[in-house]
């Protein structure tokens, strides 16, 4: 890099910088550099700007025009034409220094970059209108609430029956057979709750019928689970919420099954039959590498892999109106889209990768049966590959920003906890890597994380990423959290470009040392007996009211401003406005130029402009440069104006 942080040029896929987010083969869209004038300074101006594209693998140029300044920055524009379903582009400044400079998703480098880390136009169908702009709650059906109904129901063979109140079992086979009997009828009768909590995307995990309390090892995909009351409860759940403008997605497996599905148990017993081709058998009658005669996922022989070559599954499951996927998009279910189960491995075994394919198909069948719902993968590493703009609107991922949250701001205390196996564990669960523990890292950790791993994905989709702070197969963030963090964590989590989303029980401050302990059923009217829970409710309401309120943290551009070792600082950006964050794990004070923050009036003291504080947190402007300091543990929001554009 040439310059400090906040003096670097700026280009993100903002409408800010970028004319058309979904446009069309041969469109020309129009993109925008941002220059600091200080960054002009240090290097002497700029003799040139150029757009590099990459149409059918080779390099264009297209050269950029100045637009004037304002704000203190200087505007470059270049038109270019879309070439291919995703376009790829980089920019070239030549300095009047003589110093040759490229601009990708990754950064400022003098090197050439990786052109997968470039900026894309994606001429695909375009994500969901709503999908960034909502805050996304998931719900384990079996934990959340249990309607009068559910007591009429005789309970399964498998389960073990289980008060509402009794404390969660992870030993096995507990750990899959407890059972509440939470049902969606329940779900129903929370909606004040959740409406009052300010979330509008509701994400159930499995309701088809299964042998576990989890559902993710279904029995059939033809009909909701009896004991969640049936297609008619999931009818009055989706009904229900969409008239309080919420909308609902469902989750689905297309890696596995479970061993009782009809599928399934139809395939064993004829091998002649059409499901045969459904599965990975071993014909040979061994036992397979991953399972009893058949591959499964990760060696579970009750969860037996699906094969993808197959053109029946194919039809039976996710191509077209009638299969599954299109099926339950469809009134009376009416669902608002899925998130798929275990999506990078779908289609996936050794030398076979039709991941791809199913993909796409599952796209397109989205696309006929129901425009605008939403396609998200669960993804839990590094989803680059696979979040190209070919399928997925976005994804369930831990690395882009959830882990490494998790390296700065928990501080484990040792606490043992009761492992699956019965025995115990001082080590606390980070995300099933046998790391001893949880990593250390610092702020500045954070956002090269953060930045590193979504350099490779396109804007659009990375703002229809899920962005959970922790979710029902991971401990609690809670859990660990050092003092006076969890405001930050979720200050953050509201703020960063993503969908963010709670699991249930995140609002009442509830605990878990890994993805069974945390599935607690949720403890209704908590916040009336327990002051902590009533400040976490609140909080939470708060930090979701503020996303809402302002729609410049659904699309708006992102750029960090400060990166130190104990607090980031990054701008939310539109021509209309601009929201400031500040986080911080300990007492901090910098000291950021004017021009860095082209929204803050510069007369003075610009506390005024505060939406959110958590902890004693101050801004101060004056002289030409900003002033911030924080006591401790902090998370400050300011809203100011929008980003001064040349006319």
């Amino acid at each position: 890099m040439t310059a400090p942080l906040p003096h670097l040029p700026h280009h993100d896929g903002s409408p800010l910088h970028v004319s058309s987010s979904a446009p069309s083969l041969g469109e020309r869209v129009a993109l925008r550099l941002r220059v600091p004038t200080a960054f002009l300074e240090s290097v002497g101006g700029l003799k040139a700007v150029t757009v590099r594209s990459t149409p059918d693998g080779e390099p264009a140029w297209d050269a950029a025009r100045p637009l004037g300044t304002a704000g203190g920055w200087q505007w470059w524009q270049a038109e270019v034409t879309v070439h291919n379903p995703r376009h790829r582009y980089r920019w070239l400044l030549r300095t009047g220094a003589g110093e040759v400079l490229w601009l990708n998703q990754a950064g400022l480098e003098r090197l050439e970059g990786r052109d997968v880390d470039d900026f894309a136009l994606l001429a695909a169908p375009t994500s969901p209108d709503w999908l960034a702009a909502s805050v996304m709650y998931q719900i384990v059906p079996d934990r959340f609430a249990r309607s009068a109904a559910a007591d009429a129901r005789a309970a399964p063979d498998w389960a073990e029956l289980a008060a509402w109140h009794d404390p969660v079992d992870p030993v096995m086979p507990s750990r899959v057979q407890q059972f509440y009997g939470g049902d969606l009828d329940g779900v129903v009768e929370k909606l004040d709750h959740l409406e009052a909590l300010g979330v509008d995307l509701l994400y159930l995990t499995p309701f088809f019928p299964a042998a576990s309390n989890h559902r993710y090892d279904a029995t059939t995909f033809e009909q909701v689970d009896p004991l969640l009351g049936g297609d008619e409860a999931l009818a009055r759940l989706t009904a229900a919420a969409h008239a309080r403008g919420m909308r609902v997605i469902g989750d689905l497996t297309t890696n596995h099954t479970g061993d009782g599905h009809e599928w399934f148990r139809t395939a064993r017993a004829d091998p002649d039959s059409a499901e045969r081709e459904f599965y990975l058998f071993d014909d040979d009658g061994a036992d397979g590498e991953r399972g009893p005669g058949y591959e499964s996922w990760l060696g579970t022989p009750t969860l037996p892999k699906l094969d993808w070559s197959s053109a029946e599954l194919r039809r039976r499951f996710i191509d077209g109106p009638d299969s599954v996927v299109g099926r339950w998009l469809r009134p009376p279910a009416a669902l608002d889209g899925w998130r798929i189960d275990v999506a990078s491995m779908t289609g996936r075994l050794r030398e076979v990768d039709l991941n791809a394919e199913v993909r796409q198909i599952l796209r397109r069948t989205m696309d006929r049966v129901a425009p605008g719902t939403a396609l998200l993968a669960e993804s839990t590493n590094d989803a680059t590959e696979d979040l190209t703009g070919d399928a997925w609107h976005g994804a369930m991922t831990y690395v882009l920003v959830t882990r490494p949250l998790w390296a700065w701001l928990c501080a484990p205390d040792g606490v043992p906890h009761t492992t699956a196996d019965g025995g115990t564990s001082s080590e606390p669960w980070f995300f099933g890597q046998p790391l001893g523990g949880i990593p250390s890292g610092t702020a500045a950790d954070f956002a090269a994380s953060v930045t590193r791993f979504s350099a490779g994905i396109p804007w659009r989709i990375r703002l229809g990423t899920m962005q959970p702070l922790n979710t029902h197969d991971t401990a609690r963030f809670a859990t660990h959290a050092a003092e006076g963090t969890v405001p930050v964590a979720l200050g953050l989590m509201m703020t960063l470009p993503g969908v963010p989303m709670l699991f249930a029980g995140d609002e009442f401050g509830l605990t878990g040392a890994d993805g069974e302990l945390s599935r607690t059923p949720m403890p209704w009217g908590l916040e009336h007996r327990d002051p902590a829970a009533a400040e976490r409710l609140a909080l939470c309401r708060e930090l979701v009211g503020l996303r809402r309120r302002h729609p410049v943290l659904a699309a708006g551009g992102m750029r960090w401003v400060h990166v130190d070792d104990d607090a980031v600082v990054f701008l939310r950006e539109s021509a209309e406005e601009s929201v400031l964050v500040l986080a911080c794990s300990a007492a901090t004070a910098f000291e950021i130029p004017q021009e860095a923050l082209p929204g803050l009036d510069p007369a003075g003291d610009a506390d005024d402009a505060v939406e959110r504080l958590h902890g004693s947190v101050r801004l101060v402007s004056c002289s030409g440069s900003v002033h911030l300091s924080a006591e401790g543990p902090a998370c400050g929001i300011w809203r100011l104006a929008g980003v001064p554009v040349p006319e």
